[in-house]
């Protein structure tokens, strides 16, 4: 068993707390959010089936691949300590320096803005900017202080929060199928697919199972990790595929598909409503509320790994690094993640194009990141593999194409509708290898 060096992060999380992770960071506002959007840009069930189950298929490929990685390199950092070893450290400078500056303070700042909106639909109140604002705000810093006390602390409000998300899913999909008023001819209603809409829709399903990656950063901290890094990732994508496509099946059950396009945020309380009357909508958005809740504690503690490992390599400055005497925590990298999150609370403005802008950046890496699995094949041949990625190389392969044709689709329709973010955020990508360069020159000149 692997075990943890002194002064370093402790191994305190076990099977139950790597998996409530892994669905827990991946299970966010997505599924609550998106289908709507993405069933008024494909109104047609089985091409939207299609989708959730294609790229459902592709990432769990993805995930068999990372978890080879995760038994072979068990270290915090995840992603970034793959591409080091695989392609040195300009390129995973750069993987680093977009998680620390721009993908998840923006993330965790995303969701609190998505928990707040929530909250006040909730309560009944207008959602004023400067009250969710405040109410993000609140969530990052409470959520940011339980982390610090501890991956223990933050891996048990995983579990609570993912147990609900879990149940509140499943209570929709059973309930839609046994008490639900619904039809299997919506399955098959629905116009025609535009060139346009389908990259748009393509964008929003990778963006609503973006986030798995996230656990591979905490194997530093996990229990034994050479023997449960493979069980937490596969079970877990095993869990967020299977909710996904049933909580698709049981709107498309309840609703044709123009009538979804027009629900927004709201469809998962739409169709409890219709089963379970208003007492049970308002369940349900609670359940939602404590699912974005989730998914923001799991980015905050599982991504703040990164500038921790990063500042240990001494790619980064090397506060970043230091951990907290008495809980163990990479403290400072958590504190800085929070701070850039609120000042992104601050100026967000279009979620729909962050959306565009994170699938981009995060799935290109995550395509060099699998294809580590072949390079490092090749450099460390011998090297002790607890979990080898299954059907080698056609798992891997699958994900790379799949991820590659999904990307340019996402981005030759962003630009033909005249969004350049996702260029601007691949951009910002290719910039950290020019600062990386001038990091290592100032470096040698002290």
């Amino acid at each position: 068993m692997i075990q943890s060096p002194p002064h370093d992060l402790r191994r305190v999380i076990g099977f139950a707390g790597g998996t409530a992770l892994i669905v827990g960071i991946t299970v966010g506002s997505g599924i609550f959010r998106t289908p709507p959007t993405i069933a008024g840009l494909v109104p047609n069930p089985l091409v939207i089936m299609g989708l959730w189950t294609a790229f459902g298929l592709i990432s769990i490929c993805g995930a068999l691949a990372v978890a080879e990685l995760s038994t072979l390199l068990p270290r915090a950092g995840g992603v970034y300590v793959f591409l080091r070893e695989a392609y040195g450290d300009a390129a995973a400078f750069v993987f680093g320096w977009l998680y620390v500056l721009v993908t998840t303070p923006t993330t965790v700042a995303a969701l609190s803005v998505v928990f707040a909106e929530f909250l006040l639909n909730l309560v009944g109140r207008s959602a004023g900017t400067a009250t969710v604002q405040a109410i993000a705000i609140a969530a990052i810093i409470t959520l940011t202080g339980a982390n610090v006390l501890g991956a223990r602390v933050g891996a048990a409000v995983s579990e609570v929060t993912t147990l609900v998300k879990v149940t509140a899913l499943a209570a929709i999909i059973l309930g839609a199928f046994l008490l639900g008023d619904g039809s299997l001819s919506h399955f098959t209603e629905g116009g025609a697919v535009q060139g346009g809409g389908l990259a748009r829709a393509v964008a929003a399903v990778i963006w609503t199972y973006d986030g798995w990656i996230g656990v591979s950063m905490i194997a530093g901290e996990v229990v034994a990790p050479e023997r449960l890094m493979k069980r937490i990732i596969i079970v877990g994508m095993l869990v967020i595929v299977t909710l996904y496509i049933g909580a698709n099946l049981a709107y498309l059950y309840i609703m044709p598909v123009s009538i979804m396009a027009q629900q927004k945020e709201a469809i998962a309380r739409t169709v409890m409503t219709a089963i379970a009357g208003p007492a049970g909508g308002a369940v349900i958005m609670l359940a939602i509320m404590t699912s974005v809740f989730g998914a923001l504690n799991g980015n905050l503690l599982a991504k703040t790994r990164v500038p921790y490992a990063m500042a240990r390599d001494g790619l980064i400055f090397s506060f970043l690094g230091t951990i907290h005497p008495r809980w163990a925590t990479p403290w400072a990298a958590l504190l800085i993640q929070g701070a850039v999150a609120i000042i992104m609370v601050l100026v967000l403005r279009d979620y729909d194009t962050l959306i565009t802008y994170f699938v981009v950046v995060e799935w290109a890496a995550l395509i060099f990141a699998v294809a580590a699995v072949f390079v490092l094949r090749r450099k460390m041949p011998d090297a002790p593999r607890p979990f080898r990625t299954p059907i080698y190389p056609w798992v891997p392969l699958l994900f790379l194409i799949g991820t590659v044709v999904g990307l340019s689709a996402i981005v030759g329709g962003q630009i033909q509708v005249g969004n350049f973010s996702p260029v601007y955020g691949l951009a910002i990508a290719v910039a950290g290898f020019p600062v990386h360069y001038l990091w290592k020159r100032l470096q040698r000149s002290q």
